[in-house]
């Protein structure tokens, strides 16, 4: 079993930063793949970014050049840094681990005001 703790959302204005932290525990697998997927009511949980252990990184279109994933897998830690925050950013992050299933973290609300 593993299990993930998030930390770092917050409400913040518009243009302004915030980063998020997932800590993984328990069974991690030393080759996986984590990141963050975000969903706002009656939407789809959409992906924010991803990393991989070998440090392959994917964006969603929305939020390449604004937002940065990184790792420290010494930590089974994964980031979201988040700069130059926009309204349509605000939605629920949650945290992803994956390996030969997938595990969500309990999710942490971001809003982004005007």
């Amino acid at each position: 079993q593993v299990q993930l703790v998030e930390s770092g959302g917050g409400l913040v204005q518009a243009g302004g930063s915030l980063r998020l932290s997932c800590e993984a525990s328990g069974s991690v697998r030393s080759i996986n793949t984590m990141g963050w997927h975000r969903q706002v009511p009656g939407k789809q949980r959409e992906l924010v970014a991803v990393i991989s252990t070998g440090g392959l990184t994917d964006y969603a279109d929305s939020v390449k050049g604004r937002f940065s994933i990184s790792r420290d897998s010494a930590k089974n830690t994964v980031y979201l840094q988040m700069n130059n925050l926009k309204p349509e950013d605000t939605a629920v992050y949650y945290c992803l681990y994956a390996y030969s299933s997938r595990v969500w973290g309990q999710g942490t609300q971001v809003t982004v005001s005007t």
